[in-house]
């Protein structure tokens, strides 16, 4: 989402008249764009602040902007500490910075800015359809932040779509910080699979169609038939579990039981043949015993994602967790959980990889690294490549040479040759 925010906000500045440069010391503007999800992002954003403190009082006609979830409604303390910082931003409203640099540049910014769509984007190109969040874990700050869920209508959204693929995009990514509740509060009352269809249907030149992130609570029979049976949306669903003790989920308050998501999993993987599902989970929240990590390990095992982002607990203040509970876990404990989830998940990447050496993948070429191609199977592998005579945005028909945990190699064989899909 944050990814999303900055195209946006650069695109809405080159409107404006001004360039991207790549070094900071060149710059007259700089926007620093803020993740606070958890303490150590924090951290590296307070840092970065401080050091751009000597580059904005080096000259009166710079300015520095803060945009992001370090911005809440209330600025008085974030004025406080950083008095050298021009404008703060919070997540989606650019206004502030607009109307300064309009001010500053002469320019009457009132209807000549336009949709804040990038200008030149990538192959791939993120589209947030739902801003917010009304499910308020107990542990995320991102409801406090971003505010309560707000749904962009249909029709919006498929015209965005249409430009970002008249500039070249290929592949899109329709973002909220939970996806499938899109909808809820629109007239009528659309869900996700409604907008998959729209897009899908409308936007033929686009060649493929992703969604995240999805919460277990929301995920519909609907919106997994509309994955199976839309040939451009891609079987890859991020479907975060977070803990697999009952008693820390309740704690977390997500909504669901262990067997509740277990079973969510199996029903996903007989809706879509070939899914890949991605999951985020949580070790050392608040009272987790050995025993009860222990189940998030069996789940993680068990279940054999595709993807697993682990984190440690970290305080976020005017959570619940934050008021109500004691941080009691140590961080010795956290760093050695940490470490064995991701030593499990590394040994099962391997095994479910190696499963892909000799299959055929359609790849979309998305960038290139030390000569050699770079780009996505329809599963979110990474796979990298030869193919002669192409260019980015393309799809190719790629052979699995050699696998590794975090990526895959290949060769370009030609497009007549059959994709091959593994089952989940």
């Amino acid at each position: 989402m944050n990814t999303a925010d900055s195209e946006r906000m650069g695109s809405a500045l080159e409107k404006l008249g001004l360039e991207q440069t790549l070094r900071p010391k060149d710059a007259d503007v700089i926007v620093l764009n803020s993740c606070v999800v958890r303490q150590n992002a924090e951290d590296r954003v307070v840092g970065m602040l401080t050091s751009l403190k000597p580059w904005r009082e080096a000259s009166p006609q710079r300015t520095l902007a803060l945009m992001g979830c370090m911005v809440g409604p209330k600025t008085d303390q974030l004025h406080k500490q950083f008095p050298f910082v021009d404008v703060f931003m919070q997540p989606q409203n650019f206004t502030p910075l607009i109307d300064q640099l309009g001010n500053r540049f002469g320019i009457d910014t009132d209807g000549c800015i336009g949709p804040h769509v990038p200008s030149n984007p990538n192959v791939t190109a993120h589209v947030p359809i739902i801003h917010g969040c009304d499910k308020f874990c107990s542990f995320c700050i991102i409801p406090h932040r971003r505010g309560r869920e707000v749904s962009r209508p249909i029709d919006e959204l498929v015209h965005e779509s249409k430009m970002l693929s008249n500039r070249g995009v290929r592949e899109i990514t329709l973002l909220g910080q939970n996806v499938d509740s899109y909808g809820h509060d629109l007239q009528g009352a659309p869900d996700l699979s409604d907008l998959l269809y729209a897009i899908h249907e409308q936007v033929p030149s686009l060649s493929r169609i992703r969604f995240l992130t999805s919460h277990p609570n929301d995920m519909s029979d609907r919106i997994l038939n509309a994955v199976s049976a839309l040939p451009r949306v891609m079987e890859n669903l991020n479907l975060p579990f977070q803990a697999g003790s009952d008693e820390i989920l309740e704690k977390m308050r997500r909504g669901y039981t262990n067997i509740e998501y277990r079973r969510l999993i199996d029903r996903v993987r007989s809706i879509i043949p070939g899914v890949a599902v991605v999951t985020d989970l949580i070790v050392g929240f608040p009272s987790e015993t050995e025993d009860q990590f222990i189940q998030t390990l069996e789940m993680v095992k068990d279940l054999r994602f595709d993807k697993v982002h682990s984190a440690a607990y970290s305080p976020r203040p005017n959570t619940l967790a934050n008021r109500k509970m004691e941080d009691d876990v140590t961080s010795a404990d956290k760093k050695n959980r940490l470490l064995r989830i991701e030593a499990l998940q590394k040994q099962i990447l391997s095994e479910m990889n190696a499963e892909y050496k000799g299959t055929h993948q359609e790849v979309l070429i998305d960038g290139s690294k030390d000569g050699i191609w770079r780009g996505r199977t329809r599963t979110d592998k990474l796979v990298y490549f030869d193919a002669p005579h192409h260019k980015l945005g393309d799809l190719v028909n790629v052979i699995i040479t050699k696998t590794t945990p975090w990526s895959l190699k290949g060769e370009y064989v030609e497009s007549n040759s059959k994709t091959t899909v593994l089952s989940g």
